[in-house]
């Protein structure tokens, strides 16, 4: 690994360990939310109505069954918007194709594109940083050389074959979804990028034990959008209870990496629906989960 090292600043972090943990990157995310066009759609004779449907529903079975990544149709509660479409794929190139597709169907004349956001798939290595780190420098190495360089890439590669199935997950089966996107504080009295690496370790070790404790009963998938969206990471939560939700972000709100410098942006909670339900939707009722 060549990449360029932030270190530690001396006096507040540690000497000679690198500011940046590693990650593993997986699948590219993109999730797209529209409002329907209700007045225009209703005035849609029902013949008319039909073959926009078919057009849609087989291109979107489709999707939701590709070998290259799923996607997904979530019936979005709120004013928010009323279809949330998630995309997991292996490049950006391919969710480009995927959302040029849709644009391209007649339905997309009666929907309006309220927001999206685009990620990718996001493994944190605080932990495993450290522990690196600490363990090449105590062997005499310096960061950036060569020998450090091989020493890294050897762990990154060996990490990303043991967590390969949480980098390439498929879309979780469960009814609920709720997203959000979040930062980490910078500026004024708390700056989270100001803190050493063993600190913000073992703030985010204390953030993760609270999660595990919801193990079972919500699915999470952390992506990263540094670079790619307006916020720092996306966070989806896939659950059968709703309400584990709100219990789940509340509690972590009293963690330290939460309370003090956790930022949120705006929550998006949709009802999960295979491809085959989009009429029910377009009829203006809550689709079946059924994917049979």
């Amino acid at each position: 690994m060549s990449r360029e090292r932030e270190m530690e600043r001396p006096g507040t972090q540690s000497s000679a360990i690198p500011a940046v943990p590693l990650s593993l990157e997986g699948w590219s995310i993109l999730h797209q939310m529209f409002r329907v066009r209700w007045p225009a759609w209703k005035t849609l004779a029902p013949g008319a109505q039909k073959e926009v449907i078919a057009e849609a529903g087989a291109l979107l079975t489709e999707l939701e069954r590709s070998e290259a990544g799923q996607s997904g149709l979530f019936s979005l509660l709120g004013h928010k918007g009323d279809l949330l479409v998630l995309h997991f794929r292996r490049a950006l190139d391919e969710l480009n194709d995927t959302e040029l597709r849709l644009a391209n169907l007649k339905l997309a004349e009666f929907l309006e594109a309220t927001t999206s956001y685009l990620s990718v798939v996001e493994l944190g290595l605080y932990e495993a940083s450290v522990r690196l780190y600490s363990g090449l420098q105590e062997k005499g190495l310096q960061p950036n050389t060569l020998e450090w360089d091989q020493a890294v890439e050897a762990e990154v590669t060996r990490l990303r074959q043991v967590m390969a199935a949480r980098l390439w997950p498929e879309i979780p089966p469960r009814r609920y979804l709720c997203f959000y996107p979040m930062d980490k504080k910078r500026g004024e009295l708390k700056n989270w990028y100001q803190v050493p690496i063993t600190a913000r370790q073992k703030m985010m070790s204390e953030h993760g034990l609270i999660g595990r404790r919801y193990a079972g009963q919500v699915t999470q998938i952390i992506s990263g959008s540094v670079g790619f969206d307006d916020w720092e990471w996306g966070v989806d939560l896939f659950a059968d209870d709703p309400l584990v939700f709100k219990k789940l972000v509340y509690e972590m709100r009293f963690d330290e990496a939460s309370a003090v410098y956790g930022l949120f942006g705006t929550f998006y909670v949709g009802l999960r629906f295979p491809a085959k339900e989009l009429g029910t939707l377009l009829d203006g009722r809550t689709p079946a989960f059924s994917q049979g």
